[in-house]
C-alpha cells in the first residue's frame, strides 16, 4: 500500500517543474497520499541527496528528477530519474509512471 511519493528536484530544471512534480502531484492527490518535495537547492538537500544515495541513481552531480515511492511498511522503492537525452524522454517516463499508479489502485 503506497503511503507517500517523494520527488527529489529543482525549481530551475525543466524535467523537473513542471514536467514531473505536476503529474505527480495530481497522481498523489488522486490517490490520496502525500507529495513530499525535496529541493537540491534548499534547506531539504541533506534528505534529498540521502534518499539519492541510498535508493536512487547516485553520483555526486546527479541527475534530477528522481522518484521514488514509499510504502507503507517503510520500503522506498525508486521508480523514475530524469532522462538525459532531453525533456520529451522524462515527460514519456513520467506519463507511464503515472498511469501504472493509477492503474494500480
Amino acid at each position: 500500500m503506497l503511503k507517500a511519493v517523494h520527488v527529489v528536484y529543482a525549481d530551475w530544471c525543466p524535467h523537473c517543474v513542471p514536467t514531473t512534480v505536476e503529474p505527480l502531484r495530481r497522481a498523489a492527490k488522486e490517490l490520496g497520499v502525500p507529495i513530499v518535495l525535496h529541493d537540491i537547492d534548499a534547506a531539504d538537500v541533506k534528505k534529498a541527496d540521502e534518499l539519492v544515495e541510498t535508493y536512487g541513481d547516485w553520483t555526486p552531480d546527479y541527475l534530477v528528477p528522481q522518484v521514488f515511492l514509499e510504502a507503507e511498511d517503510g520500503k522506498i522503492e525508486h521508480v523514475l530519474t530524469g532522462d538525459p537525452r532531453g525533456v520529451p524522454m522524462t515527460r514519456q517516463a513520467v506519463e507511464a509512471l503515472v498511469k501504472g499508479m493509477l492503474s494500480n489502485r
